[in-house]
């Protein structure tokens, strides 16, 4: 199978169900990022990386709706959004295309994330030896992307709770860590300050 068909058959799930509470009162998946709304642009981002792109929302979302309107993605509701992050993950795993060989777990706060370092990660991914792949930094630190193959769907569908998929990813046979850029696999923007310390680092030359 060459590279092209690996990366049609593997799919991304954004998640970005969650309401950021540590925001108080602004909402980090539509901060703009390039004047873009964030989660657009990891959904852009996703689509020009692979052809099955699912985004889980909360229930009401009307604003993260509309900052997807036009992309060839699937919206998927997930109603206990509020029992955390294995909700979403239940629900999108819920979602994939029956041919997915595996499946591409990006967090919707990482604006660092982009084309690139997803088809890095797909790349890495060999159905033959169907490892968990993930993203980290150049010195090794763990961080996200997480993609996972196809045989650890069931155990995603089963997760509780709001440790996502810890348990899944601990008891994985084989996990490579593939580095990306910078800090992209790390950079997860959480409260307002985190976006301004980043929007700064950004105007100053940072990564």
């Amino acid at each position: 199978m060459g590279k092209q068909a690996r990366v049609a058959r593997i799919s991304i799930l954004i998640l970005a169900a969650g309401f950021g509470k540590r925001m108080r009162g602004a909402d980090k998946l539509l901060m703009e990022v390039g004047g873009v709304p964030l989660l657009r642009r990891q959904a852009e981002e996703a689509l020009a990386a692979c052809r099955d792109v699912v985004v889980t929302l909360p229930a009401g979302a009307g604003a993260r709706v509309a900052a997807l309107e036009g992309l060839s993605v699937t919206r998927v509701a997930v109603a206990d959004a509020g029992e955390g992050m294995a909700a979403s993950i239940r629900a999108g795993i819920g979602a994939l295309p029956e041919d997915a060989v595996a499946v591409m777990i990006v967090p919707g706060d990482m604006p660092e994330l982009g084309r690139r370092e997803f088809e890095t990660l797909c790349g890495a991914f060999d159905p033959a030896e169907p490892c968990v792949i993930r993203g980290t930094d150049a010195g090794g630190a763990p961080g996200h992307p997480v993609l996972f193959p196809r045989r650890d769907f069931a155990a995603l569908r089963a997760i509780e709770g709001d440790r996502g998929a810890r348990e899944v990813l601990a008891s994985a046979p084989c996990v490579v860590g593939v580095a990306l850029p910078g800090r992209a696999a790390l950079t997860d923007l959480d409260t307002p300050e985190a976006w301004a310390s980043w929007r700064e680092g950004r105007e100053g030359g940072g990564s």
